[in-house]
């Protein structure tokens, strides 16, 4: 998946950089419906279920 995401070529003038990230992430954490409500999410147009923008908040 690196290697084809790393890949990545446009025309616009993108670079596009890859890394493994081989930290150790633990599993089975839940996010509450309250938490993800609260994330500042603006899907895209197009395939807004894959395509979406999660915007900067200020910290608490």
């Amino acid at each position: 998946m690196v290697e084809l995401i790393a890949g990545t070529t446009n025309n616009g003038g993108l670079k596009v950089r890859a890394q493994l990230d081989q930290g150790y992430y633990p599993i089975g954490i839940k996010v509450t419906d309250k938490e993800l409500a609260s994330v500042p999410i603006t899907k895209h147009d197009f395939h807004g279920e894959w395509n979406y923008t999660i915007s900067p908040t200020a910290r608490s």
